[in-house]
C-alpha cells in the first residue's frame, strides 16, 4: 500500500498507472516518428500524406484505448456489477457520442469514405479533409448541390449522421464519372435545333475524355457485375410545366475538372445559339 498525503494507493494500481504512462509515451514517440517519415517521403502526394497522417493518428488512438482496457482489466473485474449499472446510465447519457463511435466504425468497416473523397450527406457537401471517432471535416463545395466551387468554408458534422441520412459519394474510386447538366427552354422555340447545339457542344468539350471514361466504365462494369451506361453525351427532354421544358444533359468528365467542363459546355452552347429560336408563326 502506497500513501500519498491522504490518498492510499494499492501497489497494483501504481503499477498500472506506470504501465499506462509508459504506453502513452511510446505511442506519442511512434506517432512523431511515423508522421516525420510520411511528411519527408518524396514520392507521396500532399493528399496521400494527409491521408496517411490521419490514418496513423486514428490507429494509434485505437491502440491506446485497447491498451488501457488490457492494462486495467483486472481492476475492473471487481466492479463488474457496478459497471453494468453505470454502463446503462452512460448509454442513456451519451447516446449521441456512442452513435458517433458507431458511425466511425461504419465508415471504417464499410470503407464508406476517406480523406480526399467528395461526398454529400444531407444538405452538406464537400471534400473530406479529416475524420476521427467523433466527427468528419469537409471543405464545402457549393453553393447548393448544382455548383462545384469551393466556398472556403469548413463543415464539421458528427458521424452519427451516417445512420440518419443517405450519403452520396461523388467519386466512387474512379478518376472519371457521369454528370448531369440541366438547361431550361421554352416549348414554343426551336428546341430541336437547340438540342443539337447542346449535344454538339458537349461532344466537342468531352472528346478528349471519352476513351478513358469508356475504359473506366468498362472496369466498373466488370468489377461490380453491372451494366453501366455509355459515356457518350446524351440529352433527355423533360416537360416541367405548360410552355416550359428542360434539357438534361449527361456528360463524362474527370472528377477534378467537372466544373470547368460544365462551364465550357454552357459557354459554347450559348455562343453558338442565336438570340432567338422562336419558330415563325404559320399564316
Amino acid at each position: 500500500m502506497l500513501q500519498i498525503g491522504w490518498i492510499h494507493l494499492d501497489s497494483s494500481v501504481v503499477l498500472d498507472l506506470l504501465k499506462s504512462l509508459i504506453m502513452l509515451i511510446a505511442l506519442l514517440i511512434t506517432r512523431a516518428l511515423v508522421v516525420r517519415w510520411i511528411t519527408r517521403h518524396p514520392t507521396l502526394s500532399m493528399e496521400a500524406k494527409r491521408r496517411w497522417v490521419v490514418t496513423t493518428r486514428n490507429w494509434l488512438v485505437f491502440a491506446f484505448f485497447i491498451g488501457l482496457v488490457t492494462i486495467w482489466a483486472h481492476e475492473l473485474q471487481a466492479f463488474t456489477v457496478s459497471l453494468v449499472a453505470l454502463a446503462v446510465a452512460l448509454v442513456l447519457a451519451t447516446k449521441e457520442l456512442i452513435l458517433c463511435w458507431l458511425g466511425a466504425a461504419l465508415r471504417v468497416g464499410g470503407k464508406v469514405y476517406t480523406v480526399g473523397d467528395r461526398i454529400q450527406i444531407g444538405a452538406q457537401r464537400g471534400v473530406v479533409l479529416d475524420h476521427d471517432i467523433f466527427t468528419t471535416k469537409l471543405l464545402e463545395i457549393g453553393p447548393g448541390t448544382s455548383a462545384h466551387l469551393y466556398t472556403g468554408r469548413v463543415i464539421v458534422f458528427p458521424n452519427s449522421l451516417l445512420f440518419s441520412n443517405p450519403l452520396v459519394k461523388e467519386n466512387p474510386g474512379l478518376d472519371y464519372g457521369l454528370y448531369t447538366l440541366v438547361v431550361p427552354f421554352k416549348t414554343d422555340e426551336d428546341w430541336q435545333h437547340a438540342e443539337r447545339l447542346l449535344l454538339a457542344a458537349a461532344r466537342a468539350e468531352c472528346e478528349p475524355y471519352l476513351e478513358e471514361a469508356a475504359h473506366q466504365m468498362k472496369m466498373l462494369e466488370q468489377t461490380n457485375l453491372l451494366e453501366v451506361p455509355s459515356p457518350e453525351p446524351r440529352v433527355t427532354i423533360q416537360l416541367t410545366e405548360p410552355g416550359k421544358m428542360q434539357f438534361v444533359l449527361r456528360f463524362p468528365a474527370p472528377h477534378r475538372g467537372r466544373s470547368r467542363i460544365e462551364q465550357a459546355i454552357l459557354r459554347r452552347y450559348l455562343t453558338e445559339r442565336p438570340l432567338s429560336f422562336r419558330q415563325p408563326s404559320s399564316t
